[in-house]
Order: C-alpha cells, then sequence, then structure tokens
C-alpha cells in the first residue's frame, strides 16, 4: 500500500473517496441522525471499502479496510489525533485516558498502565467470580421462570466488579442510579455531537440540566470513593495495590508531581464507567445470541464441563475455554462496543489513493470493517469457528478491532476479556436464557453500541 502524505506527485491527483451526494445542504447529516449503523454499512455496499459523507460543511470518511485502519493508527498515527467529535465526552470526562492527547495522554497512560498487567489481572479473577456467584444465587432465587432485562443485570455485574477490583469498593448498592446517570450521560454527549447549534451547558434546557444532575451523580460519586481512600490512607487501614492506590501514589518522574484531585476523577469516570459498560453490552449481546444459536450454546456447555465439572472457573481454566473463548471474539465481531472511533487529519494526506485534506474526520468503524467479506466469508452470520486456532493468521491484523489498535487501543482490553471468560463459562451452563417472543431488538449506536431500552429475556422455570 503506497501511502504518504508528502509526496507532490500523489498529493497533485487529489480525488477524493466515493460517497452519496446526499441532500442540498445537510447532506447525510439527517440519514447518520436516523441510523449512523444502516448508513455506514450501506455506503460501504454500495461505494466501498472507504466513503466520503458530506455532513452540512463537514468531511466525514468512513474506513472499512483494514490497510488503511492499520494506516491511520499505527503508520502515520502522529498526522491522526481524536476527532472533535469527543467533545461532548471530554465535558463528561474531562481529561481521561479516552479524551486527552499528546503528551499529558502519554503521561496518563504510562501512570495507570501497571494496574492492567497481566500478573496484576491474574489477582482479580476470584473477585470476578465472587460476583459472578452472587448474580448466580440471586438470578436462582429472584429470576426463574421470570421476563427481566438482561442488559440491566449486566450492567449491574460489572459495575460491582470494576468497583471491587479497581476501587476495593462494593458499589451493587450504587448500580441502579449510577446505571441511569450514566444512560443520560452519554446519550447527552452523542447528542452534543450531532447538534447543529452546541447550547453550552449553563443553558438551562431540559437536556443540559438533566446531563448537569447526572455528571453530579457520577462526579460525587468518584469524589466520595477518593476522600474515603484518603482518610483510610491516613488512618493506616487502606487496602492493597488497586488501580486506584496506584494513581493516589504516582508520581511523574520528571516533575515529582502527583494527580490533582480533578485528573483523578477525570481517570476514575474514564476507567471506571467507560470500563463497565463495555463489557456489560457485550456479556448481554452474547447471552442474546446464544439464547438463538442453541447449537453453538450446547457446544459451548459441553466445553466448559469438560474443563470445569461443577465447579466454578479460576484463571489457570482460561487457556482451555478455546471455544468459549471463540464465541466471546466472534459476538466482539459482529457486536463491538466500539462501534466506530474517530479521528482527525492534522494535515493533507493520502490513503488508497484518496486524498483526504486537512481537517476531515475520519471514523474507523469495527462494525462495518468487521462485515467486510473480504475478511470474513458470511458476514452476517454467527460462527464462533471463524476464530479457531490459526484463522487469525488469515487476515490482516487490523482487520479485527473490537478494543481498537494501534497506540491507543484499550488499556483494559485483557481485563475485559478475562471478565467475560470467566462470567460466561458461570452464567451459560446455569440459564438457558430465552428471547421474548416478539421483541425485536434495535441497536443503539451512541457513544458505544448498546440494546436500545434494555434486553428482555426469559428464564425458564426448572
Amino acid at each position: 500500500m503506497q501511502q504518504t502524505s508528502t509526496d507532490s506527485t500523489t498529493m497533485a491527483h487529489k480525488t477524493p473517496p466515493p460517497g452519496p451526494r446526499g441532500k442540498p445542504i445537510v447532506g447525510s447529516m439527517l440519514d447518520a441522525w436516523r441510523d449512523p449503523l444502516v448508513l455506514m454499512y450501506e455506503g460501504f455496499k454500495t461505494h466501498g471499502p472507504m466513503v466520503q459523507f458530506r455532513f452540512m460543511h463537514l468531511r466525514y470518511v468512513t474506513i472499512a479496510d483494514a490497510d488503511a485502519a492499520h494506516y491511520v493508527l499505527v503508520e502515520n498515527a502522529k498526522n491522526y489525533h481524536k476527532s472533535r467529535n469527543y467533545q461532548g465526552l471530554k465535558v463528561l470526562l474531562g481529561q481521561g485516558l479516552l479524551t486527552s492527547e499528546g503528551d499529558f495522554w502519554r503521561q496518563q497512560r504510562k501512570l495507570a498502565q501497571p494496574a492492567f498487567h497481566r500478573e496484576r489481572l491474574t489477582a482479580l479473577g476470584d473477585t470476578m467470580v465472587r460476583c459472578g456467584q452472587d448474580l448466580l444465587t440471586r438470578w436462582e432465587r429472584e429470576m426463574r421462570g421470570k421476563t427481566f432485562d438482561l442488559h440491566s443485570e449486566m450492567m449491574r455485574l460489572t459495575f460491582r466488579i470494576v468497583g471491587l477490583t479497581l476501587l476495593s469498593v462494593d458499589l451493587d448498592n450504587e448500580a441502579k442510579t449510577v446505571g441511569e446517570a450514566l444512560d443520560v450521560a452519554l446519550h447527552w454527549a452523542n447528542d452534543y455531537v450531532e447538534s447543529v447549534v452546541r447550547l453550552p451547558l449553563w443553558v438551562p434546557t431540559a437536556k443540559n440540566r438533566k446531563f448537569a444532575e447526572a455528571k453530579n451523580t457520577l462526579t460525587v460519586m468518584v469524589q466520595r470513593i477518593v476522600t474515603e481512600r484518603r482518610e483510610a490512607i491516613a488512618r493506616g487501614d487502606a487496602p492493597g495495590k488497586d488501580l486506584l492506590q496506584m494513581l493516589l501514589e504516582a508520581v511523574d518522574a520528571d516533575t515529582g508531581a502527583t494527580m490533582s484531585d480533578a485528573q483523578l476523577i477525570d481517570e476514575l469516570l474514564t476507567l471506571v464507567l467507560a470500563g463497565h459498560e463495555t463489557t456489560a453490552n457485550a456479556l448481554s449481546f452474547a447471552l442474546w445470541l446464544l439464547a438463538e444459536h442453541k447449537d453453538i450454546r450446547t457446544q459451548m456447555c459441553e466445553e466448559i464441563h469438560t474443563v470445569l465439572g461443577d465447579r466454578a472457573p479460576t484463571m489457570s481454566d482460561l487457556p482451555k475455554l478455546t471455544y468459549t473463548t471463540q464465541v466471546i471474539e466472534e459476538v466482539l465481531r459482529l457486536y463491538p462496543p466500539a462501534w466506530c472511533f474517530e479521528r482527525e487529519a492534522l494535515s493533507d494526506d493520502t490513503i488508497h489513493g484518496y486524498h483526504i485534506p486537512k481537517g476531515t474526520l475520519l471514523g474507523i468503524a469495527p462494525y462495518v470493517l468487521h462485515r467486510n467479506p473480504k475478511y470474513f466469508a458470511d458476514p452476517l452470520r454467527f460462527d464462533p469457528s471463524r476464530f479457531a486456532k490459526g484463522s487469525a493468521s488469515e487476515r490482516p491484523k487490523h482487520a479485527y478491532l473490537p478494543f481498537g489498535g494501534g497506540p491507543r487501543i484499550c488499556i483494559g482490553n485483557a481485563f475485559a476479556m478475562m471478565e467475560m471468560q470467566l462470567l460466561l463459562a458461570m452464567i451459560v451452563p446455569k440459564f438457558a436464557l430465552e428471547r421474548v417472543p416478539g421483541h425485536e431488538v434495535s441497536l443503539d449506536a451512541a457513544v458505544t453500541l448498546r440494546p436500545k431500552g434494555g434486553l428482555p429475556m426469559r428464564s425458564p422455570a426448572v
């Protein structure tokens, strides 16, 4: 692939990527508001793996090509930073890992990285399993023979896990309140990006007031946890080296500075809220798909029984749960929680012969990329066997991006995979969940990809 940002001969031929003309003035904006997943996927099928849309005055190019994604995320990453569309998330998450840039981001990533090293993750497995066992006990008592919202249950479970593992605090009683606040905040951030006129937060519209209340709920919770930890440190009875403790003790090697409370809150909001929500989405879609594909569930249960018998899983079991891992990987292919992540061109560039002017927004879209038949045959079919041993060598590395790629790959990817492996190995054999007849699940492609309006499922009586 020949791509340069400086070759004058190449740049002289300024061919834009193909794409729809759209409507006068607004271009494809109304279609994006209506359903960005349909817009991007239909654009891919009609125009190919690089499609240029016009959203009023903005150029927006979607990428569903592995080589082009590799170029933007790795080869020429210095020319692409987070797009302006992350501004809504910045209002919510401040300068956390997800939204910060440059030297500040590198410093914060370096400070947080040790909390996610594999040897530390091993110690967290027991906590994840304990939370899973508590869920199963409650479901046996309360859910048998009933219909319930699976997504809210997974949100509650992963929120409790992230609180216990990263902060050493049991947040189970706050899951409902925080879940509702997070839902309001994420949709506000998404609407903020899509707004033609972005009203400042101090303008007292109904949406702004609801967002301010939601953000206050989240910030107060995190601030309380930080304050309680500082008090515990002063008393000499703080817990061990969890993420919070590491961030509190982190010192910049060059300046000797520690994190301010504002920085600390931004990082904790990012890691706790974004981390638990994306995993909950993936677990929800996994159990929903397994309810429809009973043969795959049966094969998964047979593997789990062979490896575990009737006991709970441990970290040492995970390498043996190969088919279970394939199921998770296939779920993340079809329903990647980070369904699109964006970059903005800092200077003119050329990708696959197409001219990318400075200021162009690029949407690297795993939701579409993972449906490219060049990399995945019969891409709409749920088929975990496509991730069997050796299959990854048959496709380019950046054809599969459930956690992003390049230097900004998700810091919690190993944490999330471990959590999903352990929890599904516990839940799937115990509960043969059923879909609710007549209920059509639609997708909510906001900041993350989640089931719109929850995910009602039924647990048959035994």
